[in-house]
């Protein structure tokens, strides 16, 4: 029996970034969900049980910060791994989503969509 591709889901809200990693995660071979604000993203996030999340922190309909803090305190969710994937590079913010439970902070600027998959590739690779 084949094994099942890990569920990704990519909370982001620009289409052309959201759009560039589903793609990017898709060749892959990995299973792949978006939502576009935090609203809709935190009930995927409950509804379709991803495997990890590639979270962005500023979002239409609340902010990244609220889901990392829900996921990591409701027990249903807390085990799922997020990596942030965000525009705000001050040391503050990244200090504060690693606090709140982020398994990484990635600034978008500073890392190509190559590498974040390699990021995935190696969370992955740890939990087998």
């Amino acid at each position: 029996m084949a094994k099942r591709a890990h569920k990704i889901l990519i909370i982001e809200d620009e289409q052309f970034i959201n759009d560039l990693y589903r793609h990017k995660l898709t060749q892959e071979n990995y299973e792949v969900i978006s939502a576009f604000d935090a609203q809709d993203g935190w009930q995927m996030f409950l509804k379709e049980k991803p495997d990890l999340v590639l979270l962005d922190l500023i979002l239409p309909k609340g902010n990244g910060f609220e889901i990392l803090q829900k996921a990591k305190t409701s027990p249903e969710t807390s085990s799922v791994p997020i990596i942030i994937l965000s525009n705000l590079g001050q040391p503050e913010d990244a200090q504060r989503a690693l606090d709140l439970g982020a398994l990484g902070y990635l600034i978008k600027a500073d890392f190509t969509p190559t590498e974040v998959v390699k990021k995935i590739n190696e969370v992955f690779a740890k939990k087998t």
